[in-house]
């Protein structure tokens, strides 16, 4: 594999070597969540491009290995509302602000995933969770403002190892969130 290599596709362009390792989750026929969400965002015509990694735990080491600010990264978050989980994502510079996520839903309790729920629910490990909700993953999505305010979105794509760079507004029109508030500047 090549490390740290930067794949640019343009829909309707096919890269040899562009389908990396299918040892991580699947969630259909086979393919990995990267593949899976590749061959979505090419139906869609939307472009983008791929880097594989180091691993990365952070969000910090995500943006050092993508070469980007961490402020286009795109954290997705694994949230317990009341009795129903749901997917939400934040830039990676902000904090979630739990309590506009309560007031919004109108919700008694509200808690991040553990490890083993996500797990279960997604198939991934904490680090690994894509920015997108069905077709992709089976959760409502909703995606901060804090999101909007870039020209890009940089987030892990299944893996630590795989990364999907692409414009915020292609984003945006291919993930069709429910667009809310509830960052908080970071400490």
């Amino acid at each position: 594999m090549n490390v740290g290599r930067k794949y640019s596709v343009i829909p309707g362009e096919v890269q040899k070597g562009f389908l990396l390792s299918a040892t991580f989750t699947t969630i259909d026929r086979g393919m990995t969540i990267l593949e899976s969400i590749s061959r979505f965002l090419q139906n869609e015509g939307i472009p983008f491009s791929t880097i594989h990694h180091e691993e990365t735990r952070t969000s910090e080491e995500s943006a050092r290995a993508r070469g980007e600010d961490i402020s286009i990264g795109g954290k997705a978050l694994l949230v317990k509302i009341d009795d129903v989980f749901k997917l939400f994502v934040i830039s990676a510079s902000q904090r979630v602000d739990s309590k506009k996520i309560k007031a919004h839903f109108g919700a008694k309790s509200i808690r991040f995933a553990s490890e083993e729920e996500l797990h279960r629910i997604t198939g991934l490990v904490p680090g690994a969770v894509p920015p997108f909700g069905h077709p992709i993953l089976e959760l409502d999505l909703f995606v901060d403002k804090s999101i909007a305010r870039n020209a890009k979105i940089a987030f892990n794509a299944g893996s630590l190892t795989d990364s999907i760079i692409m414009q915020t507004e292609d984003y945006l029109r291919a993930a069709k969130p429910t667009v809310l508030s509830f960052s908080q500047q970071a400490k």
